[in-house]
């Protein structure tokens, strides 16, 4: 298999796992169980996910991932706009607004991920 191919598969498989709304599970498990494990995972999946996704393919997957998370996150927290009390859980900033807020900070620890893959791929290629 080529390296171009490889990169591709590598990126494929790299937005899928993005496709998890990692924000609306944080904010669900939050809000129904009263635990910060979501946010852990959302964590841990935004350092690892950049990094293997710099080290073994291209940025592109990364942001089309992120911009799919966002987008199936935004859907399940608008699903949940029936609940009343969802709503307001989150005060003083809406799901949605928590919902952006999240997303913007957590391309921090991604960004630093990324830099981090750049730099031991430049290292092994030089």
């Amino acid at each position: 298999m080529s390296e171009i191919m490889k990169n591709a598969v590598v990126g494929i498989l790299i937005v899928c796992l993005y496709c998890f709304p990692y924000v609306y599970n944080s904010m669900y498990q939050d809000f129904t169980y009263r635990s910060m494990l979501g946010y852990l995972l959302m964590l841990v999946a935004t350092l690892l996910l950049p990094f293997f996704g710099k080290l073994f393919s291209h940025s592109i997957y990364l942001i089309i991932g992120n911009i799919l998370s966002v987008i199936i996150s935004f859907y399940f927290i608008n699903e949940m706009s029936w609940n009343e009390e969802w709503g307001g859980y989150f005060k003083p900033l809406t799901p949605n607004q928590l919902l952006i807020f999240a997303s913007v900070l957590f391309l921090i620890p991604q960004l630093f991920a990324m830099r981090l893959a750049k730099k031991l791929k430049d290292r092994v290629k030089g």
